[in-house]
Protein backbone atom coordinates (compact mmCIF):
# COMPACT_ATOMS: atom_id res chain seq x y z
CA UNK A 1 0.00 0.00 0.00
CA UNK A 2 2.53 2.36 0.86
CA UNK A 3 4.80 1.65 -2.25
CA UNK A 4 1.79 2.24 -4.34
CA UNK A 5 1.12 5.94 -2.43
CA UNK A 6 4.53 6.58 -2.97
CA UNK A 7 4.31 5.57 -6.58
CA UNK A 8 1.41 7.83 -6.61
CA UNK A 9 3.04 10.38 -5.18
CA UNK A 10 5.41 10.49 -8.07
CA UNK A 11 3.29 10.20 -10.75
CA UNK A 12 1.49 12.99 -9.57
CA UNK A 13 4.63 15.18 -9.32
CA UNK A 14 5.53 14.36 -12.75
CA UNK A 15 2.38 15.24 -14.11
CA UNK A 16 2.46 18.50 -12.62
CA UNK A 17 5.89 19.20 -13.46
CA UNK A 18 5.10 18.44 -17.16
CA UNK A 19 1.75 20.23 -17.26
CA UNK A 20 3.28 23.17 -15.76
CA UNK A 21 5.74 23.55 -18.93
CA UNK A 22 2.89 23.77 -21.09
CA UNK A 23 0.12 26.31 -21.58
CA UNK A 24 -3.17 26.32 -23.57
CA UNK A 25 -4.99 29.66 -24.73
CA UNK A 26 -8.44 30.21 -25.77
CA UNK A 27 -8.74 33.49 -27.31
CA UNK A 28 -10.96 35.54 -29.83
CA UNK A 29 -12.03 38.61 -31.45
CA UNK A 30 -15.75 39.90 -31.69
CA UNK A 31 -16.27 42.93 -34.16
CA UNK A 32 -19.41 44.16 -35.54
CA UNK A 33 -20.74 47.51 -36.87
CA UNK A 34 -23.40 48.99 -39.19
CA UNK A 35 -22.52 50.22 -42.71
CA UNK A 36 -24.06 52.29 -45.00
CA UNK A 37 -22.92 50.84 -48.05
CA UNK A 38 -24.02 52.15 -52.01
CA UNK A 39 -22.35 50.76 -54.98
CA UNK A 40 -23.21 52.03 -58.24
CA UNK A 41 -26.34 54.19 -56.81
CA UNK A 42 -27.75 50.40 -55.20
CA UNK A 43 -27.85 51.40 -51.26
CA UNK A 44 -27.74 48.92 -48.61
CA UNK A 45 -27.94 49.21 -44.72
CA UNK A 46 -26.70 46.04 -42.95
CA UNK A 47 -24.35 44.55 -39.73
CA UNK A 48 -21.49 43.53 -40.63
CA UNK A 49 -18.70 41.14 -39.29
CA UNK A 50 -14.66 41.75 -39.91
CA UNK A 51 -14.49 45.51 -40.14
CA UNK A 52 -11.88 47.19 -38.19
CA UNK A 53 -10.64 43.30 -36.98
CA UNK A 54 -11.00 39.92 -38.54
CA UNK A 55 -13.79 37.77 -35.82
CA UNK A 56 -12.44 34.37 -34.66
CA UNK A 57 -12.80 31.94 -31.92
CA UNK A 58 -9.30 30.14 -31.46
CA UNK A 59 -7.22 27.68 -29.36
CA UNK A 60 -2.93 27.72 -29.09
CA UNK A 61 -0.76 25.55 -26.98
CA UNK A 62 3.04 24.91 -26.77
CA UNK A 63 4.69 22.27 -24.90
CA UNK A 64 8.29 22.58 -24.02
CA UNK A 65 10.54 19.60 -24.81
CA UNK A 66 13.54 20.49 -23.22
CA UNK A 67 17.01 21.33 -25.10
CA UNK A 68 15.14 24.22 -26.46
CA UNK A 69 12.63 22.59 -28.40
CA UNK A 70 9.16 23.32 -28.15
CA UNK A 71 6.12 21.71 -29.84
CA UNK A 72 2.74 23.93 -30.53
CA UNK A 73 -0.70 24.01 -32.24
CA UNK A 74 -2.87 26.71 -33.88
CA UNK A 75 -6.78 26.27 -34.41
CA UNK A 76 -8.83 29.26 -35.73
CA UNK A 77 -12.18 29.94 -36.89
CA UNK A 78 -13.74 32.60 -38.26
CA UNK A 79 -17.09 33.55 -36.94
CA UNK A 80 -20.16 35.81 -38.69
CA UNK A 81 -21.00 37.59 -35.46
CA UNK A 82 -24.37 38.86 -36.83
CA UNK A 83 -26.17 35.98 -37.14
CA UNK A 84 -24.59 33.89 -35.06
CA UNK A 85 -23.79 31.42 -37.86
CA UNK A 86 -19.96 30.09 -38.45
CA UNK A 87 -17.51 31.53 -40.72
CA UNK A 88 -17.64 29.10 -43.91
CA UNK A 89 -19.78 29.62 -46.96
CA UNK A 90 -22.28 27.04 -45.52
CA UNK A 91 -22.65 28.97 -42.41
CA UNK A 92 -21.06 26.51 -39.92
CA UNK A 93 -17.96 26.13 -38.21
CA UNK A 94 -14.54 25.70 -38.89
CA UNK A 95 -11.26 26.28 -38.25
CA UNK A 96 -10.36 27.73 -41.95
CA UNK A 97 -8.42 30.50 -40.56
CA UNK A 98 -5.69 28.79 -39.27
CA UNK A 99 -5.05 25.00 -38.49
CA UNK A 100 -1.06 24.13 -37.62
CA UNK A 101 1.05 21.98 -35.75
CA UNK A 102 4.85 23.50 -35.31
CA UNK A 103 8.29 22.64 -33.83
CA UNK A 104 10.31 25.15 -32.61
CA UNK A 105 13.74 25.54 -31.34
CA UNK A 106 16.59 28.11 -31.34
CA UNK A 107 17.03 27.23 -35.08
CA UNK A 108 13.67 27.98 -36.35
CA UNK A 109 10.02 26.97 -36.83
CA UNK A 110 8.59 24.29 -38.90
CA UNK A 111 5.10 24.36 -39.59
CA UNK A 112 2.40 22.45 -41.09
CA UNK A 113 -1.25 22.76 -42.27
CA UNK A 114 -3.39 25.58 -43.23
CA UNK A 115 -2.00 28.77 -42.67
CA UNK A 116 -1.06 32.32 -44.49
CA UNK A 117 0.75 32.49 -47.55
CA UNK A 118 3.85 34.21 -47.82
CA UNK A 119 3.19 36.24 -50.26
CA UNK A 120 -0.47 38.51 -48.09
CA UNK A 121 1.19 38.83 -45.35
CA UNK A 122 3.08 42.09 -46.49
CA UNK A 123 -0.39 43.39 -48.19
CA UNK A 124 -2.36 43.05 -44.40
CA UNK A 125 0.78 44.28 -42.08
CA UNK A 126 1.58 47.40 -44.21
CA UNK A 127 -2.21 48.30 -44.85
CA UNK A 128 -3.46 50.99 -41.99
CA UNK A 129 -6.53 48.95 -42.40
CA UNK A 130 -4.89 45.65 -41.95
CA UNK A 131 -7.02 44.59 -44.86
CA UNK A 132 -10.36 44.48 -43.15
CA UNK A 133 -13.61 46.26 -43.81
CA UNK A 134 -14.72 49.37 -45.85
CA UNK A 135 -10.88 50.83 -46.19
CA UNK A 136 -9.42 46.86 -47.12
CA UNK A 137 -6.20 47.31 -49.85
CA UNK A 138 -7.95 43.48 -50.79
CA UNK A 139 -10.96 45.38 -51.97
CA UNK A 140 -9.05 45.76 -55.34
CA UNK A 141 -6.98 42.37 -55.09
CA UNK A 142 -7.75 40.26 -58.10
CA UNK A 143 -6.29 36.96 -59.06
CA UNK A 144 -7.12 37.37 -62.82
CA UNK A 145 -9.45 34.74 -63.17
CA UNK A 146 -7.04 32.28 -62.45
CA UNK A 147 -9.08 29.75 -60.16
CA UNK A 148 -5.71 30.76 -57.95
CA UNK A 149 -7.09 29.45 -54.44
CA UNK A 150 -3.72 31.32 -51.91
CA UNK A 151 -4.42 35.05 -52.35
CA UNK A 152 -4.92 34.58 -48.04
CA UNK A 153 -4.39 31.30 -47.38
CA UNK A 154 -3.55 28.05 -48.34
CA UNK A 155 -4.07 24.21 -47.63
CA UNK A 156 -1.70 21.34 -47.08
CA UNK A 157 1.60 23.52 -46.26
CA UNK A 158 4.87 22.96 -45.07
CA UNK A 159 6.60 26.26 -43.83
CA UNK A 160 10.08 27.16 -42.70
CA UNK A 161 10.32 30.14 -40.39
CA UNK A 162 13.20 32.12 -39.47
CA UNK A 163 14.16 32.34 -35.55
CA UNK A 164 14.78 35.51 -34.24
CA UNK A 165 17.89 37.53 -36.06
CA UNK A 166 18.34 40.98 -35.17
CA UNK A 167 15.28 41.89 -36.44
CA UNK A 168 16.04 39.75 -39.77
CA UNK A 169 12.81 37.45 -39.99
CA UNK A 170 11.61 35.53 -43.22
CA UNK A 171 9.76 32.43 -44.21
CA UNK A 172 9.82 29.64 -47.41
CA UNK A 173 6.06 27.80 -47.88
CA UNK A 174 5.35 24.85 -49.87
CA UNK A 175 1.67 23.90 -50.50
CA UNK A 176 0.65 20.53 -52.63
CA UNK A 177 -2.19 20.97 -54.72
CA UNK A 178 -3.33 17.12 -53.69
CA UNK A 179 -5.42 17.82 -56.72
CA UNK A 180 -7.08 21.00 -55.72
CA UNK A 181 -7.45 23.31 -58.54
CA UNK A 182 -5.27 26.83 -57.80
CA UNK A 183 -3.68 25.43 -54.51
CA UNK A 184 -0.01 24.20 -54.91
CA UNK A 185 1.73 26.84 -54.04
CA UNK A 186 5.83 28.04 -53.41
CA UNK A 187 6.42 31.28 -51.83
CA UNK A 188 9.18 33.07 -49.27
CA UNK A 189 9.34 36.27 -47.60
CA UNK A 190 11.87 38.52 -45.94
CA UNK A 191 11.90 41.28 -44.28
CA UNK A 192 14.02 43.38 -41.57
CA UNK A 193 12.37 45.25 -38.64
CA UNK A 194 14.55 47.37 -35.99
CA UNK A 195 13.57 50.84 -34.76
CA UNK A 196 11.01 52.54 -36.47
CA UNK A 197 12.06 50.52 -39.90
CA UNK A 198 9.97 47.46 -41.55
CA UNK A 199 10.70 46.11 -44.77
CA UNK A 200 9.80 43.55 -46.79
CA UNK A 201 9.64 41.59 -49.84
CA UNK A 202 7.84 38.54 -51.14
CA UNK A 203 7.21 35.96 -54.17
CA UNK A 204 4.94 33.46 -54.90
CA UNK A 205 3.92 31.15 -57.37
CA UNK A 206 0.55 29.36 -57.62
CA UNK A 207 1.27 26.80 -59.86
CA UNK A 208 -0.65 25.50 -63.27
CA UNK A 209 -3.37 23.04 -61.99
CA UNK A 210 -6.85 21.58 -63.30
CA UNK A 211 -8.53 24.38 -65.35
CA UNK A 212 -5.72 27.11 -64.80
CA UNK A 213 -3.97 28.26 -68.26
CA UNK A 214 -1.26 29.34 -66.21
CA UNK A 215 0.79 29.76 -63.14
CA UNK A 216 -0.03 32.76 -61.24
CA UNK A 217 2.67 34.85 -59.89
CA UNK A 218 2.39 37.55 -56.78
CA UNK A 219 5.35 39.75 -55.88
CA UNK A 220 5.00 42.30 -53.68
CA UNK A 221 7.25 44.80 -51.18
CA UNK A 222 6.00 46.85 -48.41
CA UNK A 223 7.89 49.18 -46.11
CA UNK A 224 6.93 51.14 -42.24
CA UNK A 225 8.43 54.18 -40.86
CA UNK A 226 7.15 55.03 -37.25
CA UNK A 227 8.25 59.28 -36.65
CA UNK A 228 6.27 58.85 -32.76
CA UNK A 229 3.61 61.06 -33.70
CA UNK A 230 2.61 59.29 -37.06
CA UNK A 231 3.47 56.10 -39.04
CA UNK A 232 4.11 56.07 -42.74
CA UNK A 233 2.96 52.81 -44.46
CA UNK A 234 3.49 51.79 -48.24
CA UNK A 235 2.96 48.63 -50.73
CA UNK A 236 3.35 47.70 -54.04
CA UNK A 237 2.11 44.82 -55.86
CA UNK A 238 1.82 43.20 -59.22
CA UNK A 239 -0.11 39.54 -60.01
CA UNK A 240 0.55 37.79 -63.46
CA UNK A 241 -1.51 35.00 -65.32
CA UNK A 242 -0.80 34.35 -68.69
CA UNK A 243 -1.08 37.90 -70.46
CA UNK A 244 -2.68 39.70 -67.72
CA UNK A 245 -1.13 41.49 -64.91
CA UNK A 246 -2.53 43.68 -62.17
CA UNK A 247 -0.70 46.82 -60.36
CA UNK A 248 -0.92 47.99 -57.23
CA UNK A 249 0.28 50.59 -54.76
CA UNK A 250 -0.62 51.99 -51.60
CA UNK A 251 0.17 54.65 -49.37
CA UNK A 252 -1.22 55.01 -46.14
CA UNK A 253 -0.71 56.77 -42.13
CA UNK A 254 -1.45 55.96 -38.74
CA UNK A 255 -1.61 58.89 -36.56
CA UNK A 256 -1.74 57.94 -32.72
CA UNK A 257 -3.41 60.58 -29.91
CA UNK A 258 -3.87 59.06 -26.94
CA UNK A 259 -6.09 56.53 -26.96
CA UNK A 260 -7.53 57.65 -30.86
CA UNK A 261 -5.80 56.90 -33.73
CA UNK A 262 -6.66 57.97 -37.44
CA UNK A 263 -6.29 56.18 -40.43
CA UNK A 264 -5.75 56.91 -43.80
CA UNK A 265 -4.71 55.20 -47.52
CA UNK A 266 -5.18 56.17 -50.94
CA UNK A 267 -4.93 52.90 -53.01
CA UNK A 268 -4.04 53.07 -57.54
CA UNK A 269 -4.75 49.86 -58.95
CA UNK A 270 -4.21 49.72 -63.13
CA UNK A 271 -3.29 46.46 -65.25
CA UNK A 272 -3.92 45.23 -68.83
CA UNK A 273 -7.14 45.43 -69.03
CA UNK A 274 -9.60 48.77 -67.56
CA UNK A 275 -11.56 45.57 -65.57
CA UNK A 276 -8.84 45.45 -62.81
CA UNK A 277 -8.27 49.25 -62.55
CA UNK A 278 -9.30 51.37 -59.63
CA UNK A 279 -8.69 54.20 -56.81
CA UNK A 280 -9.90 53.95 -53.26
CA UNK A 281 -9.46 56.67 -50.68
CA UNK A 282 -10.06 55.64 -47.18
CA UNK A 283 -10.06 57.24 -44.03
CA UNK A 284 -10.85 55.68 -40.41
CA UNK A 285 -10.49 56.71 -36.99
CA UNK A 286 -10.31 54.28 -33.47
CA UNK A 287 -10.54 55.17 -30.28
CA UNK A 288 -9.64 52.73 -27.56
CA UNK A 289 -11.84 52.54 -24.30
CA UNK A 290 -9.27 49.76 -23.05
CA UNK A 291 -6.73 47.11 -24.72
CA UNK A 292 -9.37 44.79 -25.46
CA UNK A 293 -12.29 47.09 -26.35
CA UNK A 294 -12.05 49.60 -29.22
CA UNK A 295 -15.21 51.58 -30.75
CA UNK A 296 -14.43 53.08 -34.80
CA UNK A 297 -15.70 54.47 -38.01
CA UNK A 298 -14.65 54.24 -41.56
CA UNK A 299 -15.26 56.35 -44.51
CA UNK A 300 -14.28 54.55 -48.27
CA UNK A 301 -14.81 55.50 -51.83
CA UNK A 302 -14.00 53.59 -54.69
CA UNK A 303 -13.50 54.63 -58.48
CA UNK A 304 -13.47 51.80 -61.17
CA UNK A 305 -11.60 52.39 -64.12
CA UNK A 306 -13.41 51.39 -67.74
CA UNK A 307 -16.97 51.91 -69.19
CA UNK A 308 -20.10 50.21 -68.29
CA UNK A 309 -19.39 47.52 -70.92
CA UNK A 310 -15.49 46.77 -69.97
CA UNK A 311 -14.85 48.50 -66.37
CA UNK A 312 -13.86 47.01 -63.33
CA UNK A 313 -16.29 46.38 -60.62
CA UNK A 314 -14.56 46.48 -57.26
CA UNK A 315 -16.66 47.65 -54.15
CA UNK A 316 -15.85 48.98 -50.45
CA UNK A 317 -17.36 45.94 -49.23
CA UNK A 318 -20.92 43.60 -48.88
CA UNK A 319 -23.24 45.19 -50.23
CA UNK A 320 -25.55 45.03 -54.00
CA UNK A 321 -23.41 43.86 -56.62
CA UNK A 322 -22.71 46.46 -59.22
CA UNK A 323 -24.70 46.06 -62.28
CA UNK A 324 -22.20 47.58 -64.88
CA UNK A 325 -18.58 48.07 -64.98
CA UNK A 326 -16.51 51.90 -64.34
CA UNK A 327 -18.93 52.78 -61.38
CA UNK A 328 -18.31 54.50 -57.90
CA UNK A 329 -18.70 52.20 -54.86
CA UNK A 330 -18.81 54.19 -51.45
CA UNK A 331 -19.49 53.76 -47.62
CA UNK A 332 -19.01 54.01 -44.02
CA UNK A 333 -19.96 52.54 -40.56
CA UNK A 334 -20.02 53.21 -36.89
CA UNK A 335 -18.56 50.03 -34.81
CA UNK A 336 -17.50 47.90 -31.94
CA UNK A 337 -14.28 45.22 -31.32
CA UNK A 338 -13.75 43.41 -28.22
CA UNK A 339 -10.90 40.61 -28.03
CA UNK A 340 -10.54 38.00 -25.72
Amino acid sequence: MKKTLLALAALTAFAGAASAQSSVTVFGIVDLSVNQVDNGGQKMTLLSSNQLNSNRLGFRGIEDLGGGLRAGFWLEGGMNNDTGLGGNASGGFDFARRSTVSLMGNWGEVRLGRDYTATFLNKTVFDPFGTNGLGSELNLESTLGSGAGTLVRANNMVGYFLPAMGGLYGQVQLAGGEGVTGNKYLGGRLGYAAGPINVAGAYGKTYKTGAMTADFKDINFGASWSMGFMTIEGMYGKVDYGSADQKKAMIGVLVPMGQSTLKASYIKASGSSDIYGATQFAFGYQYDLSKRTALYATYSSLNNDGSAAVGGKFTVGQGPAMTKGGDTSSGYNFGMRHSF
